[in-house]
């Protein structure tokens, strides 16, 4: 499990990397560069992440890969994604870690909590309740008052990323045997 444990809490802070920077880049087709960014499509892999961790391992096992994933995101986007002159970048940081640390840790203890029900109903409502109270944690510290439109850029986030939460379903069930064998 120790090779399992240290990749996914890698994968872990990767997520955490990529979308810390990707929420920075409106998509600018379409007329959606009020609505969305490229973040969105990213991060709901940590809820991936966490809920093969959890089905596979128990929820201490996916609560450690949660805080080693946080502590190794935190430290990916210090170095490579923040610009300590840009007030913006800075709250990025602070919503991004307050946001995930809050919303994997809710989604870990729902996963556990509905893990008897079909393999379907833990990862996908821990996911929707996760993806929520991160989406609207991440999107108010960072850009709250900013005249960066948040509001409907977290309206526009979520819904993506309650698309990707449903398309997930699908590497969860295709992994998960993976995991338990390893």
């Amino acid at each position: 499990m120790n090779k399992v444990f240290l990749t996914l809490s890698f994968l872990m802070g990767l997520v955490v990397l990529a979308s810390n920077y990707l929420v920075q880049f409106p998509i600018q087709y379409y007329g959606f560069q009020e609505l969305l960014t490229y973040g969105a499509f990213s991060y709901p892999i940590a809820f991936l992440i966490t809920d093969l961790a959890n089905r596979s391992f128990g929820k201490l096992a996916a609560r450690k890969i949660v805080y080693f994933g946080f502590a190794i995101g935190i430290l990916f986007t210090l170095i490579f994604s923040t610009n300590f002159a840009d007030l913006i970048s800075v709250r990025i940081a602070i919503g991004s870690g307050t946001a995930f640390i809050i919303a994997q840790l809710l989604d870990v203890q729902i996963f556990d909590y509905l893990r008897q029900k079909k393999w379907f109903v833990a990862p996908l409502v821990s996911s929707l309740i996760g993806s929520t109270i991160d989406t609207f944690l991440f999107f108010s510290i960072s850009f709250y008052g900013t005249g960066i439109p948040w509001i409907t850029l977290s309206f526009g986030d979520l819904a993506v990323k309650i698309i990707v939460a449903l398309v997930m379903l699908i590497p969860f069930r295709l992994l998960l045997g993976t995991l338990k064998a390893a």
